[in-house]
């Protein structure tokens, strides 16, 4: 692997460690100093304009090139967390948190799709499921070591130093990307003569004149649903069903991010022998389905081993998928449907936290498991259906929506 792309993982992982530590030092502070039903409202005011910017963030990566995108999302996030720091010494006001929490969401809803279109500009496509795979391994391991480090950071200094640690994070994610070497080709792929709207629904018109890509846009948005948030509420509800402690909540939370990066270093070092990317996936989230239809059916040992395995199977789908995902993509577009599944997962799974709590309390954890189930095996279907015949699978280059050209008045004949 390439010492930029060593470098990108680096930056990676230190920015997800950093959003770990503010989401924990925000929802500390809030609960603590102005209750529980005050940091669910700051928590819930910081994801609305990350949701609904979200796609318009696709369009920013690939307008400005997603390499500066992310520079400036980590200064912007830097400067936010770091600034927050004396602002809740001592007395916390709700303002700041919520002027915190939205101006945080605003910077995640650019970072979040330029995020994922940079790993085409660093490397061939051959080699992008093994960067996939890197990049999960990343991820659960900076959410195992974020919670721990905001953790040790508010037993230290308390939130101003908690978000202070975030924001020496966020530096060091923005150093590293500043040392990386990106053609002046490949930092901006869309060209700057079109207006925003219009790129906008050049990338929604992408994506659905391609077979593959909305295939694998559904199937990547149903796929990680329950999996980002949804899924971590539903295993505390099987927690206090079975009066366990909360620290084995923490054992099954824990036991899910080790599976998922313990596969995904296994998937990066085998990526070039996945030659069936499609019925992979599809096995993966039929496996799934089934252990979350039994999960609820063991004691603490055997939760925690099946959230181990889950964690490796739903590993296996986000790495070959959205490998998938951006080799069948044009550069050009990658950070428009990288916002398209985003947005499907991270922006519209908080909408089922409240489904988790009415199942839950109606039918007991595992309905909500069985929904879950349902959901991945509805994707495993998608994923396994051939396109149609005569339908374009990828997306080639020659067959990019172009423009429309303004209309100009016809000459008159000279005479």
């Amino acid at each position: 692997m390439s010492g930029a792309v060593l470098r990108w993982i680096v930056a990676y992982t230190c920015s997800v460690g950093g959003d770990s530590v503010y989401f924990v030092t925000l929802s500390w502070a809030a609960s603590r100093s102005l209750g529980p039903a005050a940091a669910g409202t700051v928590l819930a005011i910081g994801a609305v304009p990350r949701a609904v910017l979200m796609l318009g963030g696709g369009v920013v990566a690939d307008r400005f090139g997603p390499w500066r995108v992310l520079i400036g999302s980590d200064l912007v996030r830097c400067v936010l967390v770091s600034a927050a720091a004396p602002a809740v010494v001592g007395h916390v006001r709700l303002a700041v948190l919520v002027a915190l929490a939205v101006g945080f969401g605003v910077v995640d809803a650019l970072f979040m799709p330029a995020v994922g279109a940079l790993p085409p500009v660093l490397v061939a496509p051959d080699q992008l499921a093994r960067v996939q795979g890197t990049r999960v391994l990343a991820v659960r391991a900076a959410n195992l070591a974020g919670p721990v480090l905001a953790g040790l950071a508010l037993g230290l200094g308390g939130a101003p130093g908690a978000f202070l640690v975030a924001g020496a994070l966020f530096g060091a994610s923005l150093v590293m990307l500043m040392t990386l070497r990106i053609s002046r080709r490949a930092a901006v792929v869309a060209g700057p003569g079109q207006s925003l709207r219009s790129q906008f629904g050049e990338g929604l018109r992408y994506v659905r004149q391609h077979a593959e890509l909305r295939r694998l846009v559904i199937v990547i948005g149903l796929s990680e649903l329950c999996f980002s948030g949804p899924i971590a509420a539903a295993v505390v509800m099987l927690v206090a069903e079975r009066h366990w402690s909360g620290a084995t909540a923490g054992w099954i939370l824990g036991a899910f991010s080790v599976g998922g990066a313990a596969v995904a270093g296994v998937v990066a070092a085998l990526a070039e022998r996945i030659d069936r990317p499609r019925l992979t996936v599809a096995g993966s989230l039929v496996l799934t389905a089934v252990l979350l239809l039994v999960w609820g059916a063991f004691g603490r040992v055997g939760a925690v081993a099946v959230s181990a395995v889950l964690g490796a199977t739903t590993g296996v789908t986000t790495v070959v998928a959205n490998a998938r995902l951006q080799t069948a993509t044009a550069p050009q577009f990658l950070g428009r449907v990288t916002s398209v599944t985003t947005l499907c997962t991270l922006g519209l799974s908080p909408l089922l936290f409240p489904l988790v709590g009415v199942v839950s309390a109606a039918w007991g954890s595992g309905a909500f498991f069985a929904l879950c189930a349902v959901v991945c095996v509805v994707a495993a279907a998608i994923s396994s259906r051939s396109a149609p015949s005569g339908r374009p699978t990828t997306a080639p280059a020659d067959a990019l929506p172009t423009p429309a050209r303004p209309r100009t008045p016809p000459r008159s004949p000279r005479r």
